[in-house]
């Protein structure tokens, strides 16, 4: 009896571990390039703008979409280059009907949008072009860095908490001079 307890207790534990390390559905995908002596990133999070995105948007609750992106070395001890922190905020008006759309680099508002169109939002919110994170004179030549991008959507989370739900990528590359 006690041996039957204590199996079914490992297993539920396993089980539970298994749902709580589960795959996202969502991919992100990311492309570091130098370009004019400086390390860009153009990124984009596939699946993420699915129906319980579209729902909250259309309650009329702000949406937020942050992404951190940090170049970073690796050695004993991984070494931070440069970091900048984007994001992306939809504010749906339900009686226009109409998305204002918001972007800021590190807290900077870069460009402000005002849409219907629904492809628009969804582009806007998962899509990145050409981020600036360091530049070129702070990287050693033919040394390996990588880039993690790590994303955060508020106010959707995947917990009774209200906690948000996090995805985070990387790409490691080479600087040739």
């Amino acid at each position: 009896m006690r041996v039957m307890i204590r199996r079914f207790f490992v297993w539920s534990v396993l089980l539970l571990l298994a749902a709580a390390t589960g795959r996202s559905e969502e991919t992100l995908r990311i492309i570091p390039v130098i370009n004019d002596n400086r390390v860009v990133v153009s990124f984009e999070l596939n699946d993420a703008y699915n129906d319980a995105v579209r729902e909250a948007i259309a309650s009329g609750l702000r949406t937020t979409f942050t992404y951190e992106l940090e170049l970073r070395t690796s050695a004993w001890i991984d070494r931070t280059i440069g970091t900048t922190i984007v994001a992306t905020t939809d504010q749906y008006d339900n009686l226009t009907r109409r998305h204002t759309l918001t972007r800021t680099v590190d807290g900077r508002v870069e460009d402000v949008l005002v849409t219907e169109d629904d492809a628009v939002v969804k582009t806007w919110l998962t899509k990145w072009s050409r981020v600036p994170v360091a530049d070129t004179a702070q990287l050693d030549p033919a040394r390996d860095y990588y880039v993690r991008v790590t994303t955060r959507a508020r106010p959707l989370g995947g917990s009774l908490l209200g906690l948000t739900k996090t995805i985070t990528g990387q790409v490691k590359f080479t600087f040739i001079p």
